[in-house]
């Protein structure tokens, strides 16, 4: 599999390793097991933080990817597409936010931030990984 192939994949696996942090983070705070909840939530930032590293870099050696379809299906794409942009800009400070509430030991405050934050950041992690797939597979299968 060429690199051009591969680096999308790893980005989706980053993503999709960030969601499974998320859920594992979010099972072990409702269990009350702090201290498996920080190495999962850190799990999280770490996985994020090297998707977002590996985008940035895939976006400048290779520009942006056009999606190939002109139905419903390019429709559905450019919707996940957009809104997954806009709040991963979003969630950049807002996880951010919560983690410095969380290492300083504002827990009332993390807590009232991660009401919100956990949701988008989950939305985040689970549409990059359907932008993938619908731009490296199901594109391709449907507009061959």
């Amino acid at each position: 599999m060429p690199w051009e192939q591969l680096h999308p994949a790893i980005n989706a696996a980053l993503n999709l390793t960030c969601f499974a942090f998320l859920v594992l983070g979010r099972v072990a705070i409702a269990r009350d097991d702090v201290a498996a909840h920080r190495r999962r939530m850190l799990g999280a930032v770490t996985a994020s933080s090297v998707f977002l590293v590996s985008y940035v870099i895939r976006f400048a050696t290779t520009g942006a990817h056009r999606y190939p379809g002109v139905g419903w299906d390019r429709t559905f794409y450019l919707v996940t597409l957009f809104s997954h942009m806009t709040l991963a800009v979003v969630l950049v400070p807002l996880v951010i936010g919560a983690l410095r509430r969380a290492l300083r030991g504002d827990f009332p405050a993390h807590k009232r931030l991660v009401r919100f934050t956990w949701p988008i950041w989950m939305y985040v992690s689970v549409t990059g990984v359907l932008v993938y797939l619908m731009l490296y597979h199901l594109a391709p299968a449907l507009h061959a």
